[in-house]
């Protein structure tokens, strides 16, 4: 029996997510690929290690007690490139970095500047999503979180604290300032159903007039003129076209964190861009308070 580690792998993908598409999805690879080297374990198995139903594919016992021994070989695998990793002191290669979309569009960006002009030689990968990207599997070098529990198995800094206000467009805020005792209305997050607690009592008539799955979007709608939002306070200052409005007062809301895993974190190029990150984040810190 002669059977390779990334059809191994492969067969710990499928039992994990019971799909081609997203055991592909996960192994950067193409789902007939996957199907391939699913095949080629099985014939040099001489055992069905799945069976393929309409819903997806259902691992037998076999790929079972092959995805428990995989998943050893992976948890040294990662443990060895930590170790790699941390012990690091070139300033070259890839460095992948992991935050939220907003953060990136609207606070990150001269960190990501600095950086690459201080150190050209190093590949700098940005991976921007509200995803908490498993950094034990080395999804990411780092990660900059917006969280109250940034990872209990990861060392981390807290970058800033933030407080959330609330905003609207030049013209709603004159509309508002006008006469405050008209109708606004709210943009607000679709997990909510009513508008937010807190509103001054000078501003009586509020009713929720959109709701919407993501803040980009709720942004958006506020700089069209749709309605108020409350957004973290450095995203509505530094928003074209928006102003904040007293009908809400400054309220707390989740630190920033840049974190990694304690293998990692001694690296020579996590330690450089988390000096250029701390400088900037105490430098516009009042962005992000009132």
């Amino acid at each position: 029996m002669d059977i390779a580690w990334d059809d191994i792998r492969t067969v710990l993908m499928l039992v994990r997510h019971q799909s081609l598409a997203s055991a592909a999805d996960r192994l950067g690879l193409n789902y007939t690929t996957v199907a391939r080297r699913v095949r080629r374990a099985e014939e040099a198995l001489d055992q069905r290690l799945f069976d393929r139903l309409p819903e997806g594919y259902r691992p037998t016992a076999v790929a079972l007690k092959i995805a428990e021994y995989a998943e050893q070989m992976e948890r040294a695998e990662h443990d060895l490139k930590r170790q790699i990793q941390g012990s690091n002191t070139a300033l070259s290669g890839v460095l992948t970095i992991t935050a939220p979309q907003l953060l990136i569009a609207h606070f990150l960006s001269p960190v990501l500047e600095e950086f690459t002009t201080t150190y050209p030689a190093v590949e700098l990968r940005i991976l921007a999503t509200n995803d908490i990207l498993d950094l034990t599997r080395l999804e990411a070098d780092l990660a900059i979180r917006i969280s109250a529990k940034p990872g209990d198995s990861l060392i981390g800094l807290r970058l800033l604290q933030q407080e959330t206000a609330s905003f609207a467009n030049e013209h709603i805020a004159e509309r508002i300032k006008a006469d405050p005792t008209a109708m606004i209305d709210w943009v607000v997050y679709d997990a909510y159903s009513d508008v937010p607690k807190g509103i001054d009592k000078r501003y009586p008539n509020n009713r929720v007039k959109f709701r919407f799955d993501d803040m980009v979007a709720m942004i958006g709608a506020a700089q069209a003129g749709l309605g108020v939002v409350r957004a973290p306070m450095f995203l509505g200052r530094q928003t074209s076209g928006m102003v904040q409005v007293p009908i809400l007062k400054p309220q707390t809301y989740t630190d920033v964190w840049v974190v990694g895993h304690p293998d990692v974190w001694p690296s020579k190029k996590l330690a450089a861009f988390r000096e250029i990150l701390i400088r900037h984040c105490k430098a516009k810190q009042s962005l992000f308070l009132s």
